[in-house]
């Protein structure tokens, strides 16, 4: 009897034991479970398994995953899962049936409903009240216009344009220079007027200092030597004007830098030309041929150090605006829409070589030079009228900015024939060149 009642008591303390200690398998199946388990562990779990490594709480009332159980399942621990599910859904539920209080929407204020536009009544009368409705309301709206009051600005302005002559001048069209060459892809019209607007731009940083006072040895009139004979060589060698132009920049500009002896001042002059020479010739002209220009003064050797120390001293910096430049586009705005006269051409050119040997005009822009070297040809060639519309809006100068340029070239064209320096005079009274430099110069501005 005894031994009955222990085992009934083993036999209900037994779920009990296997509960509190996490499900230890009894004697006799102990080596099957430690079998069963070797096994398990040696299988490889699939990968989509995951559940089988980590848990998940619930979240938004889902329930949680159950655990995995590496026990042997009875009959009483299988009722204690069961009733432990029940318990976790009902707790579940319970939750989710209690939702968190969320704040109420709020109440977009309507705006305030625009009243209708009021409608317009059309009344049909006869034409007599018709025209006596205009008459009355022209009236009301010029009583109703403000009154114009003449301040003293306005007075002394319009006094003012009327002493100069100009409150009644026509404004004259600006004319497209440029419509002749549309289909030359050389001149390339689209971009003409940026090129040119960079040109006016950078004159001012090239622009050569007044150096003569600085210099010791040399002064204008040995300048004014230089600048024939270098103009001389250019019309001997056929080269083209371009160079001309760059090769009298180069000597103002290092001449500006450096003082020079006055035994070297044709040597400077010699190797800017050949300098000018290799940037703006297609066939330069070679060192031996500047020496027998030069009657043998200076070796090779002198020539090419020379040209080494002036291009160091300008630190290689030859792409500048010279007044050739500004002459060719200023030629077009003289005659717009028509070929350039060859006359105003050939005068025109006679003017800007004589700039060439003016010192005075070295500090003066590239684009006043040529602006003026126009001016006088017009004024020369008896051109009406002598400055228009078109050509201050291309040169950016008015007629009486040019007026001290102009009387420096029309005084040089008038001593001209009876200078001692009279290569540009003669080169320009051939027939080669419309012997312009034979017309009788333009006194009266001088007066």
């Amino acid at each position: 009897m005894a031994t009955r009642n222990h085992n009934a008591a083993a036999a209900a303390a037994a779920p009990q034991l296997h509960h509190n200690r996490g499900g230890v398998p009894a004697l006799g199946k102990q080596k099957a479970v430690a079998a069963g388990r070797a096994d398990a562990m040696n299988r490889r779990a699939p990968l989509g398994d995951i559940g089988n490594y980590v848990s998940v709480r619930a979240t938004d009332g889902k329930p949680e995953p159950q655990e995995q159980v590496n026990r042997p399942v009875t009959r009483s621990f299988g009722a204690q899962l069961v009733k432990n599910a029940q318990a976790n859904a009902a707790a579940n539920k319970q939750n989710a049936a209690i939702a968190p209080a969320r704040p109420a929407p709020r109440l977009e204020r309507k705006a305030p409903a625009k009243p209708p536009p009021p409608e317009h009544v059309i009344e049909i009368s006869s034409d007599s009240d018709q025209s006596k409705t205009q008459s009355e309301s022209s009236a009301s709206s010029v009583r109703s216009r403000k009154k114009v009051i003449n301040t003293l600005t306005s007075v002394l302005s319009a006094r003012s344009k009327a002493a100069c002559g100009i409150a009644d001048k026509p404004r004259q069209a600006i004319e497209d220079i440029d419509k002749l060459d549309v289909n030359n892809e050389l001149a390339v019209v689209d971009y003409i007027e940026d090129i040119y607007a960079f040109y006016k731009t950078a004159q001012h940083e090239s622009r050569p200092r007044d150096y003569i006072d600085a210099q010791v040895e040399i002064n204008s009139k040995m300048r004014a030597i230089l600048a024939d004979w270098i103009i001389e060589v250019h019309h001997k060698f056929e080269l083209m004007p371009e160079t001309l132009y760059l090769t009298m920049y180069i000597i103002d500009q290092y001449l500006s830098l450096q003082p020079v002896l006055r035994r070297e001042l044709q040597l400077v002059g010699v190797s800017a030309m050949l300098i000018a020479c290799k940037y703006e010739e297609i066939w330069a002209p070679e060192v031996n041929d500047f020496i027998l220009i030069s009657d043998s003064a200076y070796t090779r050797e002198q020539i090419l150090s020379m040209e080494k120390g002036i291009l160091n001293r300008l630190e290689w910096n030859l792409t500048v605006p010279t007044s050739y430049m500004f002459l060719v586009r200023f030629l077009k705005a003289a005659s717009p829409g028509i070929k350039i006269d060859k006359e105003m051409e050939n005068m025109v050119f006679f003017f800007a070589e004589l700039s060439l040997m003016q010192y005075g005009l070295v500090t003066h822009l590239p684009s006043m030079v040529a602006a003026s070297a126009v001016y006088a040809a017009r004024l020369t060639l008896k051109k009406s009228p002598l400055w228009t519309d078109t050509l201050e809006h291309h040169t950016g100068f008015r007629e009486s900015e040019l007026m001290e340029c102009t009387k420096m070239l029309v005084s040089a064209h008038l001593t001209a024939p009876e200078s001692k320096l009279r290569v540009v005079y003669k080169k320009y009274s051939s027939e080669q060149f419309g012997g312009v430099a034979l017309r009788p110069p333009a006194v009266e501005i001088c007066k």
